[in-house]
């Protein structure tokens, strides 16, 4: 399997179980916070469903100047699954049209003059896109423990949900 290969797999799987996540964002709550510095559950939310494409775009655009750092919100829970549908083909077809040799290409975030970030793309896809990713996934799904909202499955069992538990039942009916 190439790079490629690999890491649109990874990224299909990954896309699934955001979208379990993203299912479960009560829209009454969207302009909920955990803490005065930190995003609404409206912008989080947003934020999780747009990540690959926002991320995959600014991969093919070295080198990159930082802008404002302005989260927006989701302006109701219905516009999370398209706006995370739309965000993965994004990002499906511009990894598509790279190669090992894009993969290794050195990427540049700019801040004016000054090179805040350089790194290989593909890396930047890796960390940036993927982990970054995960990280606000799963800070989300803090979220909505906080809010008393069932967090589904993501890697193994949660303490609302396990995957396991049917496959359990079934081997012992059998």
């Amino acid at each position: 399997m190439s790079t490629i290969e690999a890491l649109l797999q990874e990224l299909d799987q990954e896309a699934r179980t955001t979208r379990r996540v993203l299912e479960r964002v009560p829209g009454d709550r969207l302009g909920w916070k955990p803490h005065d510095k930190s995003m609404s559950l409206g912008q989080l939310a947003l934020h999780v469903a747009t990540v690959p494409g926002g991320v995959a775009q600014i991969a093919i655009e070295s080198p990159f100047p930082l802008p404002e750092f302005k989260q927006p919100s989701a302006a109701s829970a219905a516009e999370l699954i398209p706006a995370l549908e739309q965000s993965v083909a994004k990002a499906q077809e511009i990894i598509r049209t790279m190669d090992d040799a894009a993969l290794g290409k050195i990427w540049r975030a700019m801040d004016g003059e000054r090179e805040v970030m350089a790194l290989p793309v593909g890396a930047l896809l890796r960390s940036i896109m993927l982990n970054h990713w995960y990280h606000h996934r799963g800070q989300l799904s803090v979220y909505l423990r906080q809010l008393g909202v069932p967090v589904p499955s993501i890697y193994g069992p949660s303490a609302d949900e396990n995957p396991f538990l049917a496959r359990e039942k079934s081997a012992v009916a059998v």
